[in-house]
């Protein structure tokens, strides 16, 4: 599975042509957070999607990361990481609700309309760091577009195929559609 994402990460389509960079540095990991709704809309590639907030583990390593939506730089302004994937890909890492470290556990889903169905695209998009550790993990806040593919930057649509590491019945768990 971890050769399926990182082929999928490298793809580009017809559609969009993620300018992609590798990272150095503090991250955040949102690949098996949830997504709450903020009520608030999000601009992405000139369309507008309901925005939403995960809270995601900081990390420290290489990530991979897409240009085009960090403003052609790496560095975040002070208090906050972009949220990013590590290269190579982590089989375990903190998660939620205890933060405790546990294995990455990839799953399939059919995209749909409501909030367990429905997914999140956090990659790349900027995270603040909250004030205090959870079970002595460092998190952040993660602000990015609900039901957005991060290939195309297109919305998503009802019926693809979408995988994510977050635990079924997450409300729009972050990650991707298979295109």
């Amino acid at each position: 599975m971890n050769r399926f994402l990182i082929s999928l990460l490298f793809c580009t389509s017809v559609y969009a042509q993620p300018l992609i960079k590798i990272c150095t540095g503090e991250y955040a990991l949102c690949a098996a957070s949830a997504t709450t709704p903020t009520k608030r809309t999000i601009q992405v590639d000139g369309k507008t999607f309901k925005e939403g907030v995960a809270v995601c583990p900081v990390l420290s390593g290489d990530a991979v990361a897409n240009m085009n939506l960090m403003n052609n730089s790496c560095k975040a302004p002070s208090g906050k990481v972009w949220s990013l994937f590590g290269i190579p890909p982590q089989t375990s890492y903190p998660q939620a609700p205890t933060w405790d470290v546990q294995p990455a556990v990839f799953r399939t889903f059919t995209i749909g309309e409501t909030a367990e169905t429905g997914m999140s695209n956090m990659w790349s998009f900027l995270c603040t760091i909250q004030p205090q550790l959870v079970n002595g993990v460092k998190l952040a806040s993660c602000y990015g577009p609900i039901m957005e593919s991060p290939w195309t930057n297109n919305h998503v649509k009802q019926g693809q195929t979408g995988f994510t590491q977050a635990a079924v019945g997450s409300t729009y768990p972050v990650g991707a559609n298979t295109k």
